[in-house]
């Protein structure tokens, strides 16, 4: 029965395929339009808006294995991993579906002939679990399965029925169970699957989606039930390879024989270190996946949760003895593991060991911090003769330091102290909810509500690829977001038709602007966008006459803006091939903006990049231009295109059927914008600024065509400028410019040496005017056309000649205050720059401070000049 997981995860794909399935290439775990989802965690996300009707997919049935990641809200996972043999963050969830095709009987039926007769597990072994009222699904394993009584069980509600949310799809599930036999130190009274003995191991939800829940609770049968079901392939491969765990699976055989030769440790030795390599190699699965689908170390959301993976991680690293970066080490053995699933992965290993090992070295230097902030909670517990650390401390410890909070109690509890579990939970509850509404609301409730019944109605085809105008029917009208039979001049409208010319915004691409023009009235269309998967919406402004539903349209597209942004959006595959040739494959898109007048580019790199460099990336990407490489364009299965060597960009959403836009042999891309017929067209490329955006994450704005020779000519009539005021040639403007500046240097220099030797002067018939106070010689002065800032240098002057002695000086500019004072260094025990410069500055309506020696102040009112130096006299005498 042993199987590997790549045959498990095979079997299962192709089992469905036999059966009518359309398999669908996994989903990034970044959800798509979903901003009430961190992360995909079950396999149905991706076909959220197919279950709710919003989408419509050109096929009934489905099966995946999508991959998910467990870590917060209600499947908050984490605290449990590495300490059972069951949960993982990162899992992949092998699942069937169907969007209101078969239902109860096939999915059951499906399930029991996987599970018996291909993956030849022993039928006796197997129970299953349904909802209490659920009659239908319990007499089909009774009767249509023949599994005997005492293995069937009715489960409350808790456990076996599934909601999307609080309103909304819903339905009784049943789940497959395997049964280990009965365990003797289970305590239930009733042991059932429900029971945590660790008897039963679920291994596949079957949920019959066949309701519809109100506000009121009610719940109305479905005109279309469904199935979602899921199984996870660790668990799965765990039963069919004979182990109880997860980690023992070949999913882990690989990562685990890393993490052992790097910490010098057998596993099974030692309990606590086999946690602690469970976790280093859970999470480290989780930190490769999460990065290769673009999530970047952060502290807020998607970031904060990949950055508290790795510091856990890391942690669990020391406990193993290793106390150097080495979880990139590991990151790389999971991707040898992965990558022949996930070709993807292979393509940013770089990028995702470099960012790994970075984090982690950084989280080093931050932990030593922790341990010290730690031991002052400590020693202030011990001064106070306290027992407890308060909540709010072990929190601070857990969020800024990354410290899991059993660290900290195990510290505590060798010097036999405890946390204050109450007042962390509140602290952390008071963190969650702080998270939950930074993820509220993005405008997406819109989509669904306005554009929901419309996208199940209607669908726009887009012909303009090959077109820039064509005729159509207008289906649907909105002004203002409520539909409307009709509009008239000076409405802002959006119009839906059958098919257009016109390219919605996506994938980077600005959506298209033109006219649509009907017998009554003309609309000028301003932008176009996707909505909803099938509908483009195209909007804009009446400007003539009224247009209504059913008019026949003729819709033009602006083709010297569409054909400028063609030229960017192909400038942006040649500058995107052109980084990775010159500063190496871990230069992936991040993210472009790509219009008529501009580009925008973002891509994933540690440092600026240096001129040579950009000149680099620019003459290559000329010499493609230069060339006239036709491009090729072609249509074929996302792993198709993966393996013939196409680059996928990190957060955009691909259908199991992808457009590949290949230019000569140096750039293949997956790509639906639309684009020049041969690089020759671009014109021209011209890089204008390179810039850093966000941690490891870099921007470059450049010019296309038209656009760039605009720029060349703009900086050639700003160098001509600049040579005819300088009265030299252009080639001579850079060393004339050199000689002005040194010039002006020289010049500011002798300034400064006049300067200094007249405040030399000044010093000295400064000191000669000294007055004695209490044993202290002490100068006070305005000083005249004097910078604050060159006010430490007259003070550092006086103290020089004075030897012994305090010295204040103050200095008026447009209205305001500026005070320097200077204590000689045999005084500072008795008097303080800072503190004096304190008291002082109060009197002129300011604030200041610096050090024992020399301090620095400023204030608002001149006027009290004298009473400042008389406020000095005071705190001298007093002493």
């Amino acid at each position: 029965m042993a199987r590997s997981a790549s045959e498990i995860r095979e079997t299962f794909l192709h089992f469905f395929e036999t059966k009518g399935h359309q398999i669908v290439a996994s989903a990034s775990l970044v959800p798509e339009g979903d901003p009430t989802l961190l992360f995909t965690n079950a396999g149905m996300i991706p076909f959220k808006n197919a279950f709710l009707g919003v989408e419509t997919r050109d096929y009934l049935r489905a099966a995946t294995s999508q991959k998910c990641l467990r870590v917060s809200g209600k499947h908050n996972d984490l605290e449990n991993v590495g300490h059972t043999p069951r949960h993982n963050t990162f899992f992949e969830m092998l699942g069937n579906f169907s969007f209101g095709d078969y239902f109860k009987r096939e999915a059951i039926e499906y399930s029991w002939e996987l599970l018996t007769e291909r993956f030849e597990i022993d039928p006796s072994r197997i129970v299953a679990t349904v909802f209490r009222e659920d009659d239908e699904a319990h007499d089909l394993w009774r009767e249509k399965i023949g599994l005997p009584a005492e293995k069937v069980f009715r489960l409350d509600e808790s456990e076996n029925f599934w909601s999307m949310g609080e309103t909304g799809p819903c339905g009784p599930c049943s789940e497959i169970h395997i049964d280990f036999g009965e365990n003797s130190a289970c305590e239930s009274t009733r042991c059932d699957p429900s029971c945590d003995c660790g008897r039963w191991l679920e291994i596949w939800n079957l949920v019959f989606m066949q309701f519809d829940r109100d506000a009121a609770g009610n719940l109305v049968p479905l005109p279309k039930p469904s199935i979602d079901t899921g199984s996870s392939l660790e668990r799965l491969a765990s039963v069919l390879q004979g182990v109880r765990s997860n980690f023992d699976t070949d999913l882990f055989r690989g990562i685990m024989d890393r993490i052992q030769e790097i910490a010098e440790i057998k596993r099974g030795e030692n309990p606590e270190h086999d946690v602690s390599m469970n976790v280093v190699a859970d999470h480290a699965r989780a930190l490769v996946f999460l990065i290769g689908d673009g999530v970047l170390p952060g502290n807020e959301g998607r970031g904060y949760v990949l950055r508290r993976l790795l510091r856990r991680a890391a942690r669990h690293g020391v406990l193993l003895g290793v106390e150097r970066p080495f979880l990139f080490s590991v990151g790389d053995a999971v991707i040898d593991e992965m990558a022949s699933v996930y070709p993807e992965l292979r393509e940013r290993r770089d990028y995702i060991t470099s960012r790994i090992q970075r984090e982690e070295e950084r989280f080093l230097e931050t932990l030593s911090r922790g341990l010290a902030r730690l031991e002052e909670d400590i020693a202030e517990l011990e001064r106070s003769d306290a027992k407890t650390l308060p909540g709010e401390a072990v929190f601070k410890l857990y969020d800024t330091f990354g410290f899991p909070v059993d660290l900290t109690a195990d510290i505590l509890s060798s010097r036999n102290l405890k946390i204050d579990e109450v007042g962390f939970n509140t602290a952390m509850t008071a963190q969650r909810e702080r998270a939950r509404a930074a993820w509220k609301g993005s405008g997406d409730e819109r989509v669904a509500e306005i554009y929901g019944q419309l996208a199940s109605d209607i669908s726009t085809r887009f012909r303009g690829y090959s077109e820039l105008s064509g005729t159509s029917t207008i289906r649907a009208l909105l002004v203002d977001g409520e539909s409307r039979g009709d509009a008239v001049r000076g409405d802002a409208v959006e119009i839906i038709v059958d098919e257009t010319p016109f390219y919605a915004e996506s994938g980077g691409q600005v959506g298209d602007r033109g006219v649509l023009r009907v017998s009554g009235g003309t609309v000028e269309i301003s932008d176009t966008q996707r909505p909803a998967l099938e509908l483009v919406v195209h909007r804009g402004v009446v400007t003539e006459g009224n247009v209504h539903i059913d008019d026949e349209a003729e819709l033009t597209v602006d083709a010297e803006a569409r054909e400028a942004t063609v030229r960017n959006h192909s400038g942006t595959h040649l500058l995107h091939a052109a980084l990775r040739a010159v500063l190496g494959n871990q230069a992936l898109q991040k993210g472009s903006l790509v219009g008529p007048d501009r580009l925008r580019f973002d891509f994933t790199h540690d440092a600026p990049l240096e001129d040579s460099q950009i000149e680099a990336i620019e003459d290559l990407a000329n010499s493609w231009i230069e060339r006239n490489a036709p491009a090729s364009v072609r249509e074929m299965s996302y792993p198709e295109a993966i393996g013939s060597g196409a680059v996928a960009i990190f957060d955009e959403k691909y259908g199991d059927v992808v457009r590949v836009v290949q230019f000569g042999d140096f750039s293949t891309e997956l790509c639906g914008g639309t684009h020049a017929s041969a690089t020759g067209e671009i014109g021209l490329l011209k890089i204008l600024s390179e810039s850093g955006i966000a941690s490891g994450v870099r921007r470059i704005e450049a010019l296309t065509g038209l656009g760039a020779l605009s720029h060349l000519r703009s900086q050639e009539r700003v160098l001509r400028s600049a040579s005819e005021l300088l009265r030299v040639s252009a080639a001579e403007v850079p060393a004339r410019i050199e000689k002005l500046l040194e010039d002006r240097r020289s010049a500011e220099q002798e300034i400064e040496r006049l300067r200094s030797a007249q405040r030399g002067e000044a010093s000295k018939d400064l000191t000669r005017d000294a007055k004695e106070i209490s044993g202290v010689r002490v100068v006070t002065a305005r000083v005249a056309d004097v910078a604050a800032k060159d006010l430490r240098g007259m003070v550092d002057d006086l103290r020089s000649q004075l030897t012994s002695g305090i010295v204040l000086l103050a200095a008026e500019t447009n209205g305001q205050v500026s005070l320097a004072l200077g204590v000689t260094k045999d005084l500072t025990d008795r008097y303080q720059a800072g503190d004096l410069i304190r008291e002082i500055a109060t009197v002129v309506g300011g604030k200041g401070g610096g050090r024992r020696g020399f301090a620095q102040a400023g204030g608002s009112d001149p006027s009290k000049i004298d009473d400042a130096f008389e406020r000095l006299d005071a705190l001298i005498a007093g002493s």
